[in-house]
């Protein structure tokens, strides 16, 4: 296999993590809010609306979160990115040395790591030293936006399930129906995101599967202690 193609799939496989990850956290959420609501004995149409209201404030939230915190991660680069510009500028000799011994410590000799940065700053002297030394690529263009939609999509998505079942049974089958497209969801989502890991897929479905079965009675028990006050 390729180095670039390897590194392209791995990139592929980081993207679908957050995605499966958005969506659990859709169906978690709203399905235990739907189920705190259903237990406290409300009607029907206050179940789907906060289930509705779940769904908006927990993508705006996420959304929100997601676009803060890759803006910041993109303000931070390129702060860096601009410091090292002038290091470069001013002391390419000293920049030079620097990347050598960081060659140096990850195992070539003296002479080799000599030739190797030489090379690599003749041919992109921020791309190397932004790679090797600071951790990122000078060509990677964070996108706060794409970022904050995508969570928010991922999001949504997960959210649609447990509202969709919550809207279309009775009133008396709400939870059990809730409960039952919840977790199967949560189950084969947490095998996907194994699968795209390389973990034991049933392992850690079923961990998925649990510890979100455990967030629902707690948010169901709550619900019903509330609903009997």
């Amino acid at each position: 296999m390729r180095p670039g193609h390897e590194g392209h799939q791995l990139h592929g496989l980081s993207w679908l993590r957050a995605s499966v990850l958005g969506a659990n956290d859709g169906i978690v959420s709203t399905s235990s809010l739907i189920l705190g609501v259903a237990a406290a004995h409300s009607s029907h149409s206050s179940i789907i609306l906060s289930g509705i209201a779940g769904l908006v404030a927990g993508g705006m939230s996420m959304a929100i979160g997601e676009y803060v915190s890759v803006h910041s991660q993109a303000d931070s680069e390129a702060v860096a990115l601009a410091q090292e510009r002038e290091e470069l500028k001013h002391d390419p000799v000293g920049e030079r040395r620097e990347l050598t011994e960081i060659y140096v410590r990850r195992g070539l000799e003296s002479a080799l790591a000599r030739q190797v940065a030489e090379q690599l700053m003749a041919h992109d002297a921020l791309a190397a030293h932004a790679r090797d030394e600071l951790g990122f690529s000078a060509r990677s263009v964070a996108r706060p936006l794409q970022a904050a939609v995508a969570s928010a999509g991922s999001f949504a998505t997960g959210a649609v399930i447990p509202l969709l079942v919550a809207w279309l049974s009775s009133e008396s089958y709400v939870i059990p129906l809730t409960v039952a497209a919840s977790l199967i969801s949560l189950f084969i989502l947490g095998a996907i995101a194994a699968r795209a890991g390389g973990a034991h897929l049933l392992r850690a479905a079923l961990r998925v599967t649990l510890w979100s079965a455990l967030a629902m009675a707690v948010t169901a028990g709550v619900g019903a202690l509330v609903g009997m006050a």
